[in-house]
């Protein structure tokens, strides 16, 4: 796993010794950065289920502003605080700890990208959606990028999001909502 592109380009990053985390593979990130390409200068960004940080380094990369990575896991927030210190993005990075319910009451300010790669089958992509939306935490403009199974249905709208774009590699689909 590594940094595509950018002002990283090339740095690999921390992954974990088994499976706990399953980090976004670097073909689906290149689709995801490649559909995104456009947004990313200066935006503020939310690596939700963060695990290794993978996307929302590469986002800081390619120019985000900043990037909010939130994550449950003791092992995920050692590895991404690594992650985050050997791209020197410290500056550009607030780590927060908890379930993704504490971390999107947490935010104080309204994100432009959300990544959201919850674990698979446990249903979390569309509470996620609905709580960005109930606490209004997506501004003007700003996309929801879900990364799900192909087995994990989402609809069409959620919470007054509509997916405006859909894109299947392999066994994983991304859902963008806007």
């Amino acid at each position: 796993m590594r940094i595509i592109t950018g002002e990283y380009k090339g740095r690999r990053l921390e992954s974990p010794k088994d499976r706990s985390i399953r980090p976004t593979t670097d073909k689906v990130k290149e689709a995801i950065f490649s559909i995104i390409a456009f947004d990313i200068p200066d935006a503020v960004c939310v690596d939700l289920f963060a695990g290794t940080g993978n996307l929302g380094l590469e986002a800081l990369s390619r120019g985000a502003a900043r990037c909010y990575f939130g994550d449950k896991s003791r092992e995920s927030i050692a590895i991404v605080r690594k992650n985050i210190n050997m791209c020197g993005a410290q500056d550009k990075s607030i780590i927060m700890a908890g379930e993704y319910q504490k971390v999107l009451a947490s935010l104080r300010e309204k994100a432009d990208i959300f990544f959201l790669d919850p674990p698979y089958k446990d249903g979390f992509t569309e509470d996620c959606i609905s709580l960005i939306a109930e606490n209004d935490l997506l501004a003007e403009d700003g996309i929801i990028i879900a990364e799900h199974s192909k087995d994990e249905k989402l609809p069409d709208e959620i919470a007054g999001f509509t997916k405006i774009k859909e894109r299947k590699y392999g066994a994983i689909i991304i859902s963008i909502y806007g």
